[in-house]
């Protein structure tokens, strides 16, 4: 793992001699809160900054392991010395250092699970098409190409995974969301076994399955799908039997992760939400719609306000952390306010 402190450092004290402007703008967004009743949290839109020599992307994916430290996959910006695709930070947001240039320009889902073997991280790489699982330094345990053996595509080049689900059982589901909008069932050892959904609009058909979770809230775990192509969220059994849709509150669904009672989605269209066991929406957070600032300097954007929420984690301390796909990358950190 690349760690360069000393760079750091400079960094930051470069950062004080900022224009006066970027500063009040930066205290603006410090002191700004949403949501409401008990749902309102302070917002720290710039919780995570690049590590030294490597300027951010596109923020796609966030974990976090049982140490408390952070995990940020990203693009890799222009300019950037180091490649690092993958950041690490503590779990104060304090940099620590990164690796993964292979990852760089695809670096897309990420997903933390502890096995008897220890902790491990489970990336989607959209430039290279791939499922891998990495020890958490990096360390490349299996990759998973293209599952011609399924039947149903005819050349590598039509799939292309954007994230997985962790099954109960160790085994772990794919979504196909930049590929022809399958779900696959893979083995623990990286092996396919299955296809779960087929494309389409209809119960239990898919369209750019982006995001999935396993939802442990009911009486038995269920596989949930960020059907983001029919705008929707979608539960499955884990054999793949649909069993409802869902579309209050929805728009252009990222992912999702649990905590309690509740549900975590990332919307693209610029709003974080929060659903309650019967999938009925608790709060909008951060609701920037119908504004679109992708591509604009970080300066026009509002404070409080997402632009394109692409991936989202409850931190072990409760409060939120939230990725965002724009040019430049932004990692918010949402705070539970009290009272």
């Amino acid at each position: 793992m690349t760690i360069d402190r000393r760079s750091f450092l400079a960094a930051t004290a470069a950062s004080v001699a900022a224009p006066s402007f970027l500063a009040a703008h930066a205290r603006a967004q410090e002191a700004t809160t949403i949501g409401s009743g008990s749902q309102r949290y302070a917002v720290n839109h710039s919780f995570l900054a690049p590590i030294a020599g490597t300027a951010w992307g596109d923020t796609h994916g966030l974990a976090q392991d049982a140490s408390g430290r952070i995990y940020l996959a990203h693009t890799v910006g222009g300019g950037s010395e180091k490649a690092l695709a993958v950041c690490v930070y503590g779990a104060d947001g304090s940099p620590i250092g990164g690796w993964g240039t292979d990852f760089a320009g695809g670096a897309h889902g990420l997903d933390l699970r502890k096995e008897a073997a220890g902790e491990f991280l489970y990336h989607c790489d959209t430039r290279r098409r791939c499922v891998v699982k990495t020890a958490l330094d990096g360390t490349v345990v299996w990759t998973a190409a293209c599952p011609m053996q399924s039947g149903v595509y005819g050349a590598p080049e039509e799939w292309c995974p954007t994230n997985v689900a962790l099954h109960p059982n160790g085994d772990l589901f794919v979504g196909d969301g930049y590929g022809k909008g399958f779900i696959h069932l893979f083995g623990a050892d990286g092996q396919w076994k299955k296809v779960i959904t087929k494309p389409g609009s209809g119960k239990g058909e898919t369209n750019c399955p982006h995001g999935l979770g396993i939802d442990p809230r009911g009486k038995e775990p269920m596989l949930v799908v960020a059907d983001r192509g029919n705008r929707r969220i979608q539960v499955l059994s884990l054999d793949g039997v649909p069993v409802a849709i869902h579309t209050e509150g929805v728009r252009m669904p990222c992912d999702m992760k649990f905590r309690g009672n509740l549900m975590l989605v990332p919307d693209l269209e610029s709003v974080v939400c929060l659903y309650d066991e019967s999938f009925k929406p608790v709060a909008a957070l951060g609701d920037g719609h119908p504004t679109n600032l992708r591509g604009q300097p970080t300066e026009k954007f509002q404070a409080g306000r997402f632009v394109h929420p692409h991936d989202a984690i409850w931190l072990a301390d409760g409060s939120i952390l939230v990725a965002e796909w724009v040019p430049q990358g932004r990692v918010t950190r949402l705070v539970p306010v009290k009272g």
